[in-house]
C-alpha cells in the first residue's frame, strides 16, 4: 500500500513497483487517517509511508498499524535522512527507513526485504541513525521482564546488533557461526516480540541492552 498526499508520487511508485512480477499495489492513500482504514480493508504486507501530510501524520498512522492484530511492515519514505520524523517513525514501530532519492532497484529491494521480514534503514546513513537514536535513547537499566528472559548469548546478539553490526560481522565478533547468530537472533526476537532487526534495536536502545 502506498501512503503520500501527492498523486504524482503514488503514481511513480506505483509504476516502478509494479514492474516487479512479486509486487502488487493493493491500495493508495493521501493521509494518515485514510491509510488506517485501507490497510485494515486490505492486509497489505508493506505499507510505503510518507510521514509528513496534512490531513493525518505518518507517524501516528503508523503507530496504529502496527499496533492491530497481524500487522504489515511500514517502510517509512522520506525526503531527509536524519529528520525528526525518521526518529519518531522509528518509534511508532516502522520496519525500514529509505530515502526518496533512490535508486527504483532500492526501492522494489526494500519492500521485498521487508515483506520477508527484515527491517531496513537506507545504508547510507544507518550508522548516523542509530548513533542519533543511541545518543536521544541514553540506556536506562534493563527495566523489562522480556530482557531478563533472555539468555546472555542471545543479549550479547542483541546488543552488538545494536551497535550495527551484520550477523557476518557479529559472528566474527563473538567467534562463531553466521547461522549460529541467526538463530540465536531469531529466538531473542520471539521472547521480546519484534518482528524485524530494526525494531530489535530500538527495543534495545529502550530496554538498556544497548551498548553504552
Amino acid at each position: 500500500m502506498l501512503v503520500d498526499d501527492q498523486a504524482v508520487v503514488r503514481a511513480g511508485f506505483r509504476f516502478l513497483l509494479e514492474q516487479a512480477d512479486d509486487i502488487e499495489v493493493v491500495a493508495e492513500a493521501a493521509n494518515g487517517r485514510t491509510a488506517v482504514e485501507l490497510a485494515r480493508r486490505h492486509g497489505p504486507d508493506v505499507v510505503c509511508m510518507d510521514v509528513r501530510m496534512p490531513g493525518g501524520d505518518g507517524l501516528a498512522a503508523t503507530r496504529e498499524i502496527v499496533a492491530g492484530e497481524a500487522p504489515p511492515a511500514v517502510l517509512v519514505v522520506t525526503t531527509f535522512d536524519l529528520d525528526e520524523y525518521v526518529f519518531g517513525a522509528l518509534e511508532a514501530g516502522a520496519s525500514g527507513f529509505i530515502l526518496k532519492d533512490c535508486e527504483p532497484e532500492e526501492l522494489i529491494d526494500a519492500v521485498r526485504r521487508l515483506a520477508d521480514g527484515h527491517g531496513l534503514i537506507d545504508q547510507s546513513v544507518t550508522h548516523r541513525v542509530i548513533t542519533e537514536f543511541a545518543r536521544r535513547k541514553a540506556p536506562p537499566a534493563p527495566a523489562s521482564d522480556l530482557a531478563a528472559q533472555l539468555t546472555a548469548r542471545e543479549a550479547e546478539i542483541v546488543r552488538q546488533l545494536a551497535r550495527g553490526l551484520s550477523n557476518a560481522e557479529i559472528a566474527q565478533e563473538l567467534v562463531v557461526e553466521t547461522s549460529t547468530v541467526k538463530s540465536h537472533l531469531g529466538r531473542a526476537m520471539a521472547k521480546i516480540g519484534t518482528r524485524d532487526r530494526l525494531q530489535t534495536v530500538v527495543w534495545a536502545y529502550q530496554n538498556g541492552l544497548a551498548p553504552r
